[in-house]
């Protein structure tokens, strides 16, 4: 048997940006060929920001549609919605009561997103969401969790719960997961604050790239993208982060290497850069684009897929619960003796 894959999104965004998509679906869609793949869509986590109810239904359905136009083919893998399957949050409280007050309260984005909404602001599901994400890796016995590094913590902590687990409850409790950190892939940074990443929740919408984003506005905001104060196309990602971040996005999408095009642009200056590289992203995401709207304006077709899916996972998911119940000592429930 092929090992698990596991990895997720909240659908906190109208549309992915190209930062979602270089770091994660690439790495997703590739990982079909080598892996069982189990992909979901964690709703359940994005209540933690408390989103209006229709917000979250439609960008639920087209944080999904995009998996699907972006490759992830749902004949190779699971794609459901993670509220879809009840066993995410029943095991995410088994796991409460093997987690530690003092380990939960060391994981920095906690630390970093409750400072920034105060007390008032900060609700107790953001403090378990690690815990809640351990659950959704260890439900499937998963051996490869495909992270960046701002999620390395979080997954250490779904490790030590699952030898925790092993070690209290007998081994074969849990499959103990490894991170799939993939240094090769293209970080994106932010066009017009091109020091910090690309980002759902950016300063300015001129700075990110969007999936679902008009071809034309796409274009507009790779022409308008802070550049440096000379014009000499190089990459140097600390003195011109600027051009070195554009550069960056045209080597993943073109497939030429980042020293190819610095040669290919000698003497040239940088708007001819960018509206090369305006046509090749157009160019690259439009597709996508086009299969995404086919996607979300076929709600039956999408949310037969999703259903399909959660059926599926709640298989794998059922009888992880069920041995994990059984070691810790409840009462099975009639269907799940």
């Amino acid at each position: 048997m092929k090992p698990r894959v596991f990895s997720a999104m909240q659908p906190t965004s109208d549309s992915l940006q190209l930062g979602n998509y270089l770091g994660a679906l690439v790495q997703w869609v590739k990982l079909q060929d080598t892996h069982e793949a189990i992909y979901s869509v964690v709703d359940l986590h994005a209540l933690t920001v408390t989103p209006e109810p229709e917000t979250l239904r439609r960008r639920t359905r087209v944080t999904a549609a995009q998996y699907l136009a972006a490759g992830v083919d749902p004949e190779r893998s699971l794609v459901f919605v993670q509220s879809h399957v009840p066993e995410h949050a029943e095991l995410a409280w088994l796991l409460s009561t093997y987690t530690g007050m003092g380990e939960a309260g060391r994981m920095t984005q906690f630390k970093d997103k409750s400072a920034k909404v105060g007390e008032a602001g900060t609700n107790v599901g953001l403090f378990t969401y690690p815990i809640l994400m351990a659950a959704d890796i260890l439900l499937y016995d998963t051996d490869l969790v495909p992270v960046g590094e701002d999620q390395r913590q979080h997954l250490e902590l779904s490790r030590d719960l699952a030898e925790r687990l092993n070690t209290r409850l007998g081994e074969g409790s849990v499959v103990v997961p490894d991170a799939h950190i993939v240094k090769a892939v293209a970080k994106i940074y932010d066009l017009q604050e091109p020091t910090k990443k690309m980002s759902k929740t950016a300063t300015s919408p001129k700075g990110t790239i969007e999936i679902l984003q008009d071809p034309k506005q796409v274009a507009k905001n790779i022409k308008s993208a802070a550049t440096d104060s000379d014009s000499v196309i190089a990459f140097d990602r600390e003195a011109k982060p600027g051009i070195s971040n554009l550069l960056t996005i045209y080597s993943a999408l073109d497939g030429r290497s980042v020293e190819q095009l610095v040669a290919d642009y000698e003497g040239k200056m940088y708007g001819h850069l960018k509206v090369d590289l305006a046509d090749v992203v157009v160019e690259y995401l439009t597709p996508i684009r086009d299969n995404a709207m086919e996607w979300i304006e076929s709600p039956e077709r999408l949310d037969s897929v999703l259903e399909e899916g959660a059926a599926k996972a709640r298989g794998i998911a059922g009888q992880t619960l069920a041995r994990l119940y059984d070691r810790v000592g409840l009462v099975p429930a009639a269907g799940r003796r």
